[in-house]
């Protein structure tokens, strides 16, 4: 049963903003009339449980304007509280309540890497929201972090079920290239670090002995932190993973040429990495694939620094400190590989790798200093989309902030408004930061607008299936991979 929520009183005074905004940015044209929404003489929240077991929460305000956002929340680690959510904060939960949308989303059955559970799980939750609120006019799936590589899967494997997409701090990359660029940085610390301390990075026997591993490595990077040359070689393994030297929003951004405060963040982003996703969260997800799901065989680390945008900090660093970078790579070069096992990957690669086959438009947004998912995750899917014939429907944009998913209100509402402008109208306007800045301010006067004019470097270990139809069968080269 339906629990009323109070909506302000400006959402009837704001109703058809996303026709204003198509008037604004898009050139006018014909669109096929839609069915108006079903009316609701007061607003509804809803909450119940899917088949699966998977929580959810719809939110719908009485001024429906007929289109549901349909939220994926980001990775939740394995035992943590798993609830609903249908927006990625309160400041913007209500606001878009407030403009008229509807809001849904699901927790998805499980925790940790649930991609083969939360895809089917949003999509019963778009069928328990026609069910007990109406049909929508139009569907908008949106995520943050993992739920932007939740978003991208409805995109590209359901694209009937929406009209359009946006994928926020979202780790499209897909799946088996996160896990396989999150093994260099601590191929790196252990190889340079660690060597001989037998350290397992995947193939853990149990939760014990990853936690065991991070704990060990964990030692000595503290260790290597206190010495010149330890710290030149975090900041090797911080540019493995493009990790940027300005990471948390709330210190001052280090300058250019500040190598010692740019070091010392990505020391903290190091640290965390190897606390939780290279091993605790790795773990999970071997469970679920039954065996080691990433490798380094071939991988060429030297072509990889030098296309980092670290590498100039890293050369810096060896230099001050007296070592020899070109000898620590060759020490990475010889040193023992990982090979992943074939039908790990293939489960990951199921749930999943993407083919870049959009059908529907979709925005992607990402902070240029995010230290756990590097903005140059959009390089990955920017290739793979272009590879698949599909770069029109793609638009990708930039918040100029430090730290992971560290948007403001306004936007996230220029960039849900960007989208739904580029459906009504069949066409992207004026995408360019002014525009969304712009929009932003508009939308929400009293948060930031720092969209930015940029482009990030290549992703390093990129994995998107060959367009063939055939998912899996093929892969498209390996940048980074050393000659036979």
């Amino acid at each position: 049963m339906g629990v009323p929520i109070r909506i302000p009183a400006r959402a009837r005074r704001r109703a058809g903003t996303a026709a204003a905004l198509a008037a604004l940015l898009l050139p006018a044209c014909t669109t096929p009339a839609l069915a108006a929404p079903r009316l609701h003489p007061r607003p509804q929240h809803l909450e119940g449980t899917l088949a699966s077991g998977a929580a959810y929460v719809i939110d719908v305000p009485a001024d429906w304007n007929g289109t549901v956002l349909l939220f994926s929340h980001g990775y939740r680690p394995a035992g943590s509280a798993n609830p609903a959510a249908d927006a990625p904060d309160a400041a913007t939960h209500e606001l878009l309540l407030d403009e008229g949308y509807a809001l849904a989303g699901s927790s998805y059955a499980t925790t940790g890497w649930a991609a083969e559970q939360a895809v089917p799980d949003q999509l019963g939750t778009l069928d328990t929201f026609a069910a007990k609120v109406g049909r929508a006019r139009r569907t908008l799936a949106w995520g943050e972090s993992y739920g932007g590589l939740v978003t991208t899967a409805l995109a590209e494997r359901h694209p009937g079920r929406i009209d359009g997409s946006l994928a926020m701090c979202g780790l499209v990359q897909g799946g088996v290239a996160n896990w396989n660029s999150t093994l260099d940085p601590v191929h790196a610390l252990k190889t340079l670090l660690a060597p001989g301390s037998g350290i397992p990075l995947t193939g853990f026997a149990d939760a014990t002995q990853a936690t065991t591993a991070a704990a060990t490595l964990g030692r000595a990077v503290t260790h290597a932190q206190r010495t010149t040359a330890g710290r030149a070689r975090i900041a090797l393994a911080a540019a493995l993973h493009n990790i940027p030297g300005w990471t948390d929003p709330n210190r001052p951004r280090p300058a250019p040429t500040d190598h010692a405060g740019q070091q010392a963040a990505q020391y903290k982003a190091v640290t965390a990495l190897v606390q939780q996703p290279a091993f605790a969260w790795r773990y999970e997800a071997e469970v679920r694939a039954g065996g080691n799901i990433s490798g380094n065989t071939g991988v060429d680390y030297t072509a990889m620094l030098r296309h980092s945008a670290g590498y100039p900090e890293v050369k810096a660093l060896y230099r001050a400190a007296g070592r020899s970078l070109t000898a620590d790579l060759r020490t990475l070069a010889h040193a023992p590989r990982i090979t992943a096992d074939p039908d790990a990957v293939r489960y990951m690669t199921r749930h999943i790798a993407f083919t870049g086959r959009l059908r529907t438009p979709q925005l992607d947004i990402h902070t240029t200093g995010d230290p756990l998912i590097p903005v140059q995750a959009e390089s990955a899917y920017r290739r793979a989309v272009t590879a698949a014939g599909r770069a029109p429907l793609l638009r990708q944009a930039y918040v100029d902030n430090a730290g992971h998913c560290t948007f403001s209100a306004g936007e996230q509402l220029a960039a849900l408004h960007t989208v739904e402008a580029r459906i009504t109208t069949g066409h992207w306007g004026n995408t360019s930061p002014s525009a969304l800045n712009s929009e932003a301010r508009r939308s929400a006067p009293a948060t930031p607008a720092r969209y930015l004019r940029f482009r990030p470097g290549p992703y390093p270990r990129p994995y998107d299936l060959a367009h063939s139809g055939r998912p899996g069968v093929a892969l498209a080269p390996h940048p980074f991979r050393r000659a036979p």
